[in-house]
């Protein structure tokens, strides 16, 4: 069982990440998102570093100038910085969306929803154990394969009754080996070092 949990794990990561829509998946272009806290520390101690990463090294020199226009505005007092670091704050965020090659639609309010598998993966970075999303993660993935087998043996057994019932069968059949195909095909991507750098920058 700790094996199945485990392998369980690594596959429906990947699935719980490729679902869904672009906003309905995305943390980063959210006030509470791993990209606004680093540019926060960025704009607090007047240092680019902690964003670079974010971002292509092809937006690079966009981001410096309007990282240098933030610092210069900042200084004319309390509400032009707070317009000048929205304002940074966003110019972020969306060249980093660009760069995953997803559409920029706003950064949203602290508070907002986002999915549990990446609330969850950056809990495991911050406490250095992945135990935790890991169980989760191996839950859903046997739910979803216990549930669409149920389903499927089920139906095997009326299929030859008549062709409504052959039909009901051929459906949850289909989906069946779809969800097993989808699995296998995210275990077989999800191993580092098998187009680990090209993942990070999709951020997918």
């Amino acid at each position: 069982m700790r094996h199945l949990e485990a392998a369980a794990g690594l596959i429906v990561a990947g699935l719980c990440l490729w679902a869904g829509t672009p906003e309905a998946r995305a943390h980063c272009d959210t006030m509470e998102g791993p990209v606004v806290k680093d540019a926060q520390t960025a704009l607090a101690s007047r240092d680019l570093a902690p964003v670079l990463k974010w971002v292509k090294p092809e937006a690079e020199t966009t981001l410096r100038e309007a990282f240098r226009l933030t610092l210069a505005v900042r200084a004319l007092g309390p509400e032009a910085r707070d317009l000048a670091d929205r304002s940074f704050l966003e110019t972020l965020v969306r060249i980093h969306r660009e760069g995953e090659g997803e559409p920029y639609t706003g950064i949203k309010p602290a508070g907002t929803k986002v999915d549990p598998a990446l609330a969850t993966a950056d809990q495991a970075l911050e406490t250095g154990s992945v135990e935790a999303l890991a169980g989760m993660l191996a839950a859903k993935v046997e739910g979803g394969l216990r549930a669409r087998f149920a389903r499927a043996a089920q139906a095997r057994t009326h299929a030859g009754d008549s062709a409504e019932l052959g039909r009901d069968y051929v459906a949850a059949y289909v989906e069946f080996l779809h969800y097993a195909e989808r699995v296998h095909a995210a275990a077989e991507s999800a191993h580092p070092g098998h187009g680990a750098s090209s993942e990070a920058d999709d951020h997918r």
